[in-house]
């Protein structure tokens, strides 16, 4: 469903300062463009940091900073197998709105408004 077709439809609900606190929060971890792209490499299940290099074109250092904020934000979780980390999706919500807000940017720029 479209971002616009969920803003239109849901009913406006009252807000406390501590939801609008949380979503700053949240937007501020997911505002990166290379946290979003690990999340989307994450999205179909567990992948260790040498898979995550070879889709995410970035340093190792800078990799797994980006891991570490997503993990200490608590959308990540880890495991260690040897000398390997393999991290996953723990908070299938942030997939839920990377994939609407994502698919409402893809589907403006293809027919944008007039």
């Amino acid at each position: 469903m479209p971002l616009q077709a969920l803003t239109q439809d849901t009913p406006k609900m009252v807000k406390t300062d501590q939801t609008f606190e949380s979503a700053a929060d949240l937007f501020r971890v997911m505002s990166a463009p290379m946290r979003l792209k690990i999340i989307n490499c994450l999205c179909d299940g567990e992948k260790n940091v040498s898979y995550l290099l070879t889709k995410v074109d970035t340093t190792q250092p800078n990799m797994s900073q980006h891991l570490n904020t997503l993990y200490q934000a608590g959308i990540l979780g880890k495991r260690r197998e040897g000398v390997q980390i393999f991290y996953r999706i723990i908070d299938q919500r942030i997939v839920s709105i990377c994939e609407a807000v994502c698919n409402e940017i893809e589907r403006t720029a293809e027919n944008p408004p007039a």
